[in-house]
């Protein structure tokens, strides 16, 4: 398993130059991407020329980045100028973006490699990467499962080696639920830690990008890259520079670890329960204290999300009309072409939740479904904010099992779902959560979502440092073989 820092100590002492180390991804990636299928697109060429541009500044002896020269890759909803940004969508097949994202010129700043665009759950609704119009992503650990979504493409990127980190969004959970099925570390940042501008929205007041990695130390060194103000993005919060990196050591004596009752009722699998408890008993050697509280609200979650999520969705999806940008379907009159253009563009999934959205914002409705919905939302964020006084982090499953089989929900969107219950509160709240390896259950990870305070992000990747560094045993190498150096 390579890591950021591991790969950046090989290039900066001359153990390998960062063309060589590309050209090693690459070929693992070719070795391996047909039974994954992670990437949508393959930009090898531009990596190369990424990559040597790194080892001019090497043999210049000039100081390169944590990042310069690491093989990463890029979720297809954020957009890199010259290059197609589909959100794996027929909608957006042909689309190639005029502009970089935010977060795509941080990157580039620290001279970054990027193998390719990962595939997604079409404009990031769904939960299994099965509602792709492109092409099945697997699980890499069990090509029979699904890698979780919407960022399964970019989660399973990095479960299988063929890249050392990537880009991911998460509006309900689509970055920590796929670290969890897939066995690597997911972090969603504090809402407007991170810039949207660039990102394809789905729905506006819950999205936010965020980066899978194989250990929590890369994870620290990736937000300090992509983090910070953006003016080009209104939600983005003003905010001093901080080192994630540096806020890992210290451990967790001391510390309290909240435990909240309604994570672990009815519907949470055995084997996980079992990895969650064990995780809590190792938190108590580190000399951290386990306090269990009580969020009411919790239960309101699910119904509460899938009110205003498809709602923003209905009105941010509205742009594709076939008149402006993306597919055109010709029609007999203007309304016909809406008709066609939506029909023919949009999957199943998509079309779903435009209909309950644009449902629940319509005259005679918007009371009965959308306020009421923001009301409990506000409820829930104070269930949150009430917790987090008791305590410095929370502790949760990521998810109620492990990863499903490859069409196990497909038939029945109810169940896929109710696999986001233990993720979309937080993005209703706006607070940071990271998943992390906590245990294996038939051969395939399990979960743990440690949840922070709002910006303290530091708090949240120290306390998940720490039982990394304690639980060796978690540590497997990649399912799919390692990258020959």
């Amino acid at each position: 398993m390579e890591t950021i820092h591991g790969l950046h100590d090989k290039l900066v002492s001359g153990g390998i130059s960062a063309v060589a180390l590309t050209e090693a991804f690459l070929a693992h990636k070719d070795a391996v991407e047909g039974k994954v299928q992670a990437f949508l697109s393959d930009t090898r060429e531009d990596a190369l020329k990424a990559a040597a541009a790194v080892d001019k500044k090497i043999a210049a002896g000039e100081a390169i980045s944590l990042l310069a020269g690491i093989p990463g890759a890029i979720k297809d909803n954020m957009c890199i100028k010259g290059q197609k940004t589909t959100c794996a969508s027929k909608m957006l097949e042909h689309f190639v973006s005029p502009y970089n994202a935010t977060v795509i010129d941080k990157l580039a700043a620290q001279d970054y490699v990027s193998l390719g665009k990962t595939n997604m759950d079409e404009f990031a609704m769904g939960s299994s990467t099965e509602n792709s119009a492109f092409q099945l992503t697997h699980n890499p650990w069990n090509t029979d499962y699904v890698p979780g979504g919407s960022s399964g493409g970019s989660a399973a990127a990095v479960a299988s080696g063929e890249c050392v980190w990537a880009l991911g969004s998460d509006t309900g959970g689509s970055i920590r639920q796929p670290a969890a099925y897939c066995g690597v570390v997911g972090l969603k940042p504090t809402y407007g830690l991170v810039s949207r501008y660039g990102l394809v929205a789905f729905a506006s007041s819950l999205d936010q990008i965020g980066c899978f990695t194989n250990d929590v130390e890369d994870c620290a060194i990736v937000l300090n890259t992509i983090a910070g103000y953006d003016a080009k993005d209104s939600t983005s919060i003003p905010q001093e520079a901080q080192d994630y990196r540096a806020a890992l050591t210290g451990g967790v004596k001391g510390m309290k670890i909240g435990v909240p009752e309604e994570f672990f009722g009815e519907g949470l699998d055995d084997t996980c329960r079992k990895a969650l408890e064990e995780a809590m008993h190792t938190y108590e050697e580190l000399g951290a204290e386990i306090v269990h509280v009580s969020m009411p609200h919790i239960k309101y979650g699910i119904a509460a999300y899938y009110i205003i999520a498809p709602a923003e969705a209905s009105s941010n999806l509205a742009r594709y009309d076939g008149v402006g940008f993306g597919l055109r379907v010709p029609g007999k009159d203007l309304v016909d072409m809406y008709i066609k253009t939506r029909s023919e563009g949009f999957g199943p999934e998509v079309q779903r939740r435009i209909l309950l959205g644009t449902y629940v914002l319509s005259s005679g409705y918007y009371d009965a479904y959308y306020t009421k919905a923001m009301k409990v939302r506000t409820l829930i964020k104070r269930d949150y904010d009430a917790a987090l006084k008791q305590c410095d982090v929370l502790l949760t499953p990521t998810a109620p099992d492990t990863a499903f089989k490859i069409g196990q929900n497909s038939d029945n969107p109810m169940a896929m779902y109710l696999g986001d219950v233990c993720t979309v509160t937080l993005n209703l709240a706006g607070l940071p959560g990271v998943s992390i390896p906590c245990g294996y259950k038939n051969g395939l990870p399990i979960g743990m979502q440690l949840i922070g305070k709002a910006l303290d992000e530091g708090t949240l990747l120290r306390t998940a440092y720490a039982f990394e560094q304690q639980r060796t045993d978690l540590r497997k190498p990649s399912p799919m073989g390692e990258v020959e150096l």
